[in-house]
């Protein structure tokens, strides 16, 4: 999903009930065919995102920022590293690498991250984290996807995040093949309304990473990259810009887009950037199905002790993992 860089702080979303960051209405094409993207369904239906990595460039700002402002707990903090997360889940959302020469990016300059988007279980969590935002007079974009509703901030080296809700799957509409969504105004009163005046306690025990956002410099390569090799599933091809892919039907556990421009550069070294996302497979001969088919279209899938590790042609890493 795209939103304008210019984000209103949440008490007025609150208040106004708007969203005048989110600008584009979409309507996802399920693959019923095999004109363009059929549902190959190459990969389980119970694959799952796991942490992204982050260089950062203070990290005590940082976390100061994700515990917070995003309510996430850290753990197993050193002089340059913390790992991020939800109540009482052992595996992390975001792990944190800092490095004081970093620079913060500005949105959409840069290949690589777009966003990463961390999912509550529910829209009562969802509810409680945006009236927090608003007592806090933190800066947000918001939109209600109709499949999901979601609240979107940087952080302090501008590193895009969001955090939403899923409706019930029952309740996504098909219109001729299509799943129906888009980036209509959010209803934040109906939103906070929904947490019944319980207060935010920090990222409650069930939220996962739901997908990730990437800037990329092709569409058609990143197809080839990561729906013909690596087998997610197109879900939406014809929109302007953009591709969203996903297993099990979900409506996107990745999206890839060229709104950076085409002359965008890769991230450098010393900026800001995402260092790599996860994919957790079931079994690992579900990984090393994946990798064997990222090798077999030229790409190196290299070794990592059980896990294995690909770059995208614009140098974004994806470890493939078990468990």
């Amino acid at each position: 999903m795209q939103y304008r860089d210019s984000l209103h702080d949440a008490a007025h979303l609150a208040r106004s009930n708007s969203s005048n960051e989110l600008t584009m209405t979409e309507r996802i094409d399920l693959p019923t065919d095999l004109s363009g993207g059929e549902r190959r369904r190459l990969l389980p239906d119970s694959l799952r995102l796991g942490p992204v990595r982050l260089r950062v460039g203070d990290l005590q700002r940082s976390l100061d920022y994700y515990t917070q402002v995003l309510g996430l707990e850290a753990r197993d903090v050193t002089a340059t590293t913390a790992a991020l997360h939800a109540s009482g889940e052992d595996t992390p959302l975001v792990v944190l690498d800092a490095a004081p020469d970093t620079v913060p990016v500005r949105a959409q300059s840069r290949l690589g991250l777009y966003h990463f988007a961390i999912l509550l279980p529910d829209r009562a969590a969802l509810g409680r984290f945006l009236a927090h935002l608003a007592r806090g007079g933190v800066r947000v974009g918001s939109a209600n996807h109709l499949v999901s509703e979601a609240l979107y901030l940087r952080d302090p080296d501008g590193l895009g995040i969001e955090i939403y809700a899923d409706r019930p799957r029952s309740e996504w509409k098909y219109v001729g093949g299509q799943l129906e969504m888009a980036s209509d105004p959010l209803d934040a009163a109906a939103v906070i309304a929904a947490a019944r005046g319980e207060a935010w306690s920090g990222m409650p025990h069930g939220t996962v990473m739901g997908h990730v956002h990437l800037h990329v410099g092709d569409l058609d390569q990143a197809s080839r990259f990561y729906h013909d090799a690596l087998g997610l599933d197109r879900v939406v091809w014809n929109y302007p810009g953009a591709l969203f892919l996903s297993a099990g039907g979900y409506h996107h556990h990745l999206g890839v887009n060229t709104w950076a421009g085409p002359h965008a550069p890769r991230s450098g070294e010393n900026e800001a950037r995402l260092l790599e996302w996860r994919m957790h497979f079931p079994t690992a001969d579900d990984a090393r199905a994946a990798a064997d088919r990222l090798t077999a279209a030229g790409h190196d899938a290299s070794v990592a002790g059980a896990d294995w590790i690909v770059a995208d042609p614009w140098g974004t890493r994806l470890r493939l993992t078990t468990g």
